[in-house]
């Protein structure tokens, strides 16, 4: 499609086709993604699983890492949903919440936006290979450090980018798979677990003497929930967006609620309390007290096939996000190239794995407190968008709108706002000074970017705006 001869009919599509079509002459056609795919790779976006949520227990005790999976996703996951899927359903092209932050504010906090989620998303993606390795040093204690650690991280990494480089629609589908085997044992564990279960355990509060620990118990719970609207990023790929994306959301939701909350209840409540075992890789230790080795070792495989699906999801999003922001003339046209045979962005998934890959050598408390911190800043101003962009835009056709009045939008965005304030005064100072390094670095990205665009020292695409009446400027 032509994006200099937009349809004024239907003014959101054009205004990000190039996006949603964006190809080189060289390319083959891609497969757009089918409602299946894009339910499993939502669902690795934000969870892939309960591993990792053990912490939440070690933390503040079974009582309330019970309640914080329980009431969590009321107050954070379901309102994150729900923007996203109006937002993405009314703007469906690659770029996601950077298009959402151009279109209501201007290209600055646009960029910024892309920025700050860009950079969550690519150290987030440092956390699976380090949460991988940590499941399989219970087998092969040789990972735990040296070099062995280190190499086993970058080999890793590097191969799991390739499978990321072979098609969207290959992921997709390998997701699916991921997602099935690695929730087995779980399933398992459950089942298991019923005739050991003392429900007297779950409202512990912890063991006596074991000091809470709420700086990691809300970054726990915070990571393991968030990132719904990572998958917004690719909207340009997905069939039919504006009837596929709810009902993705939906069914991710769904499956990443039951998928913590049930393996958690019949963990706490089948064995006794030791809190301070309850650190990444416990629920192999639980699953071997209650069944034996056999589902220890069939859970930690379904671990490594977990962090694979988590890496694979988180780096589409991220790849895909630097392709809408070329396609955005955020950054240089080159960021937007794809693939000659596979039809992927090859050049975003490079740099993506290259930083993940810089960022593995911090430990995996410092990477999710960064990426909880960097992804707050950017919610905050993904629901000032949110806002935003119903006033400017109320006669904007919405394939899904969320059914209710401003009013009600700004409570539904204030709760989870205040959660995001929270997450962001307890971290600590290594995470405030690399959350202000990162932050700076955007925005001198962002000038020396718009000086090399106005004196055509790199190749930009050109990307469009809506007028007040939804027409393209």
């Amino acid at each position: 499609m032509n994006p200099q001869q937009p349809n004024m009919e239907d003014p959101q599509q054009h205004l990000l086709g190039y996006s949603t079509e964006h190809s080189s002459p060289n390319t083959k056609p891609h497969k757009k993604l089918a409602l299946l795919p894009l339910v499993f790779l939502i669902y690795f976006e934000v969870a892939g699983g309960p591993y990792g949520e053990e912490s939440a227990v070690g933390a503040a005790g079974p009582l309330f890492a019970i309640l914080g999976f329980v009431v969590f996703p009321f107050i954070w996951s379901i309102p994150e949903a729900l923007l996203t899927a109006e937002l993405a359903t009314t703007f469906p092209g690659n770029g996601g919440f950077v298009i959402w932050a151009n279109e209501a504010f201007g290209p600055f906090w646009g960029s910024l936006m892309g920025f700050w989620k860009f950079f969550s998303g690519v150290i987030n993606l440092a956390s699976y290979p380090v949460l991988c390795i940590d499941y399989l040093k219970l087998v092969i204690p040789a990972l735990s450090s040296g070099l062995p650690r280190y190499v086993s991280i970058f080999i890793s990494t590097s191969v799991l980018s390739f499978l990321n480089y072979s098609g969207l629609a290959i992921v997709g589908y390998t997701a699916v798979v991921l997602g099935i085997v690695s929730l087995l044992p779980f399933v398992l564990l459950s089942l298991f677990s019923i005739p050991k279960i003392d429900p007297s355990r779950w409202l512990s509060l912890g063991q006596e003497g074991v000091k809470k620990d709420w700086t990691l118990y809300f970054n726990t719970i915070f990571w393991n929930l968030n990132f719904w609207d990572s998958a917004s990023t690719l909207a340009g790929e997905v069939e039919e967006p504006h009837k596929t994306f709810p009902k993705a959301l939906l069914s991710a939701g769904l499956l990443t609620c039951l998928g913590y909350i049930i393996p958690l209840l019949a963990a706490t409540g089948a064995v006794p309390l030791d809190q301070q075992s309850w650190v990444g890789g416990y629920f192999a230790d639980v699953a071997e007290l209650v069944a034996g080795k056999w589902l220890k070792f069939w859970m930690e495989i379904g671990a490594v096939l977990s962090i694979i699906g988590l890496f694979e999801a988180q780096l589409s999003s991220a790849a895909y996000q630097l392709l809408g922001m070329a396609d955005l003339g955020f950054i240089p046209r080159i960021f937007g190239e794809r693939s000659k045979w596979f039809n992927t962005p090859w050049m975003a998934i490079l740099i993506s794995t290259f930083i993940a890959l810089a960022m593995s050598f911090l430990t995996f408390t410092e990477i999710i407190s960064t990426v909880n911190f960097l992804y707050s800043l950017g919610m905050l101003l993904e629901f000032a968008a949110f806002l935003r962009l119903r006033r400017k835009f109320p006669a904007l056709k919405r394939p899904f709108e969320v059914p209710l009045g401003f009013f009600g939008l700004v409570l539904m965005c204030l709760i989870p706002s205040v959660l995001l304030v929270y997450v962001m005064t307890v971290a600590s100072s290594i995470v405030y000074v690399a959350s202000a390094f990162l932050t700076s670095f955007g925005i001198v990205l962002y000038y020396v970017l718009n000086l090399c665009k106005s004196r055509k020292w790199v190749q930009f695409s050109v990307g469009h705006k809506l007028d007040e009446d939804g027409d393209i400027l």
